[in-house]
């Protein structure tokens, strides 16, 4: 009997230890399955929902580390996933191949956000220029009135607009986009409006003071002028009075005709530019072309349109690229 009684015990104690980890696995697996599904496309967009969802939200980014996202093409694999989210973030102003993203069958029942709307674009009038000779070359090469097989004439694209989708690179613009994906996110979870409320002031305290370094080191310079890759830097130039020329328009991987060089090395001797910029992502040929015949060196300037892996390594976000961009902008225009 004792033998008995202490496999019972025995038993009984075994199914108590049981029973509360059992518990313990299912009050960790309902934490996880709490938060709130939601997906953005591209790194900025990942970063500032992230910033405001804090651990309220399972973030999913679908444009991977060092993939450029001007040629971003979605895989049938990310595009399964937008369904499965409460919300979907994109950029908007012609980032995104938005015609594939927003197709009643690839949202499901997910609330699709615009993160750059109500933002006022820049057009990129360089790029819109070049845009139409490159049509009115290609439509001399036509034979008068002759139409494609579709029926119409070869190499127009009438009402096609050129905008600079860069928003994210003015703090202040940054801000409304934070508030943009706070407002979606609390209307999507009410009952963590609160929390995603003060979690978008937090962050736009940071960009307001982002803004306010941005300004006290760039009103003094000794120029003005940036020589960019390619034109991303648009809403910033505007924001703190800069020049930017870019060697190639908005698509990094664009080839900058020899005239447009040619232009770029004259402005560069002419206005005794110290630096040319280049991007992580892109390769930096073109701009150490230009750095070589004016006698220029190189800075690295981010649009942080997407992260390397080795950035991601180093735990870098938004906030800390911008303020080695600053570092390295005070360093191109003071020298």
């Amino acid at each position: 009997m004792r033998l008995g009684k202490r496999v019972s015990v025995y038993l009984l104690v075994l199914s108590l230890v049981v029973f509360v980890a059992g518990c313990g696995k299912v009050n960790e697996t309902s934490a996880v399955s709490e938060k709130m599904k939601v997906v953005a496309t591209v790194y900025p967009v990942y970063d500032f929902v992230r910033q405001v969802g804090g651990d309220k939200v399972e973030a999913v980014m679908l444009v991977n580390p060092g993939t450029e996202p001007h040629d971003w093409e979605p895989t049938a694999k990310e595009i399964a996933q937008i369904k499965t989210a409460k919300v979907f973030f994109y950029h908007g102003a012609g980032l995104e191949p938005i015609d594939k993203l927003l197709a009643p069958e690839v949202l499901g029942s997910a609330k699709a956000v615009e993160v750059s709307k109500g933002i006022a674009l820049l057009a990129d009038r360089e790029g819109e220029h070049e845009h139409e000779e490159h049509e009115h070359e290609e439509h001399e090469h036509e034979h008068e009135g002759k139409e494609n097989e579709h029926g119409h004439e070869h190499g127009h694209e009438h009402g096609h607009v050129h905008v600079d989708m860069h928003t994210w690179l003015d703090p202040v613009s940054a801000q409304q986009e934070v508030k943009t994906i706070a407002a979606a996110l609390a209307a999507a979870d009410p009952s963590n409006s609160d929390y995603y409320l003060a979690n978008a002031e937090r962050f736009n305290s940071e960009l307001a003071q982002l803004d306010q370094d941005y300004k006290s080191a760039l009103s003094t310079v000794a120029r003005r002028d940036i020589i960019t890759s390619h034109a991303a830097f648009g809403y910033l130039a505007e924001r703190y009075d800069l020049h930017q020329l870019a060697v190639m328009g908005l698509s990094p991987d664009s080839e900058p005709t020899p005239d447009k060089m040619a232009e770029i090395i004259k402005f560069c001797r002419e206005h005794n530019v110290k630096y040319i910029f280049f991007e992580t992502l892109v390769s930096p040929r073109v701009s150490e072309t230009i750095a070589k015949e004016t006698g220029a060196g190189l800075l690295v300037l981010n649009p942080i349109e997407s992260l390397t892996a080795e950035e991601v390594k180093q735990g870098k976000n938004y906030l800390s690229i911008m303020k080695e961009n600053l570092e390295n902008l005070k360093k191109a225009l003071n020298d």
